[in-house]
C-alpha cells in the first residue's frame, strides 16, 4: 500500500503587529504605552531586550489571540540595553513587521517632569546629578534614535496631544473605530447608570404605555417605533440630539478616548428608550464607530409606571 501524506491542517503563523517603545526617561513613554492599550495592543512594560524574539514566538502560536503587541525598552535595563540594535536587526532578518518609536524632550522639560514627580533618574543610581544623569541617557540613546521610525519630541506637549499624535502614526483603520461607543436605554424610576458619560432624559416624549395595546411591548416592536417616530416631537428631538452627537465625538475623539458611555432612560426603560437608543446606535455607526447597545431594563415587569 501506498502511503499518503497527511493534509497540513495547521493554521499559517502570522507575526504579529509589533511596536517597540523607547526614548529618554520623562518623555512619556507610560503615557505612550497606555495610549497603545487603549487602542487594543497587548503592552509589556520595561521589556529587556532579549525577550522580544520570545514574545514574538508566543504572539504566533495556533490559537494566540495576540495579533498586536508594544513593548517598552528603555535604560532601566542598563545590562540589556545593548542588545536592543541587535535584536532590531533580527526582527527584520525574520521579516517581522515592527516599528520603533522614540519619545523625546529638551533637558529643561526632563528636568521639569522628574522634579514634579519627585521621581529617580534611572542613571542617577551611578552618581551624579539629574542634569548628569539626562545628558548620558541621551548621549547612550543616541544610536537607538537614529534607527527610530518615529520620533516625537513631547516638549510642551500634553498628554492628549501625544495620544493624538501616537494614533496618527499607528492607527491604520478609521480613526473613529479607535473610540468603542455603548448606548444604553434605562428607567429612571429602576435609576439612572452610574457608568455612563452621556444621559439622556427622553421623559418628555409621549409614552407608549398608556395605550393598551402597545403596554406590554417594547421599543424593540414595531408598533411601538412608529407610535414613538410617528410624532413630530420626536423628529425634532431626533435632529437635535443626532447634531449634538455629531458637534461632541470629534472632541471625544480628539481627547484620545478609548470607551464612551451613552444612556438614554424614559420612566421605566421598555418604550421610548429603548427605540431611541437604537436609533442612535444606528446613527453612530453610520459615523463609523464601533457600537454595542444593551437595554438595562427592558426585560423588567411591565407594571408600575
Amino acid at each position: 500500500m501506498c502511503a499518503h501524506a497527511e493534509p497540513d491542517t495547521a493554521e499559517p503563523r502570522v507575526s504579529p503587529e509589533l511596536v517597540i517603545i523607547t526614548g529618554m526617561s520623562g518623555a512619556g513613554r507610560s503615557e505612550a504605552m497606555h495610549t497603545f492599550e487603549d487602542m487594543g495592543y497587548f503592552c509589556i512594560d520595561n521589556l529587556p531586550p532579549a525577550f522580544i524574539p520570545q514574545l514574538t514566538e508566543l504572539a504566533q502560536l495556533p490559537g494566540s489571540r495576540v495579533h498586536r503587541l508594544a513593548v517598552v525598552c528603555d535604560v532601566r535595563a542598563a545590562e540589556f540595553f545593548d542588545a536592543l540594535a541587535g535584536e532590531l536587526d533580527a526582527l527584520h532578518d525574520r521579516a517581522i513587521e515592527h516599528r520603533l518609536l522614540f519619545l523625546e524632550a529638551d533637558d529643561t522639560t526632563l528636568v521639569n517632569r522628574f522634579k514634579e514627580t519627585r521621581r529617580l533618574h534611572p542613571l542617577c543610581a551611578e552618581g551624579g546629578g539629574l542634569a548628569e544623569a539626562i545628558a548620558a541617557e541621551r548621549i547612550a540613546l543616541g544610536p537607538i534614535r537614529e534607527r527610530a521610525d518615529v520620533v516625537i519630541d513631547t516638549t510642551g506637549v500634553r498628554p492628549a496631544e501625544l495620544r493624538r499624535r501616537i494614533r496618527e502614526e499607528f492607527v491604520t483603520e478609521p480613526l473613529a473605530h479607535t473610540l468603542s461607543v455603548t448606548v444604553q436605554s434605562f428607567g429612571f424610576k429602576y435609576g439612572a447608570p452610574t457608568d455612563a458619560d452621556i444621559v439622556m432624559d427622553v421623559r418628555f416624549l409621549s409614552n407608549p404605555f398608556y395605550n393598551p395595546e402597545l403596554r406590554h411591548l417594547t421599543g424593540l416592536d414595531e408598533p411601538v417605533r412608529q407610535f414613538v417616530f410617528g410624532r413630530s416631537e420626536t423628529g425634532e428631538f431626533l435632529q437635535a440630539w443626532f447634531g449634538l452627537l455629531d458637534s461632541v465625538m470629534p472632541g471625544y475623539l480628539a481627547e484620545g478616548k478609548s470607551h464612551l458611555g451613552v444612556a438614554l432612560g424614559c420612566t421605566g426603560g421598555q418604550h421610548r428608550s429603548v427605540a431611541l437608543a437604537e436609533a442612535t446606535a444606528a446613527h453612530l455607526r453610520k459615523l463609523g464607530f464601533r457600537v454595542t447597545v444593551a437595554h438595562r431594563d427592558v426585560s423588567r415587569e411591565a407594571g408600575l409606571r
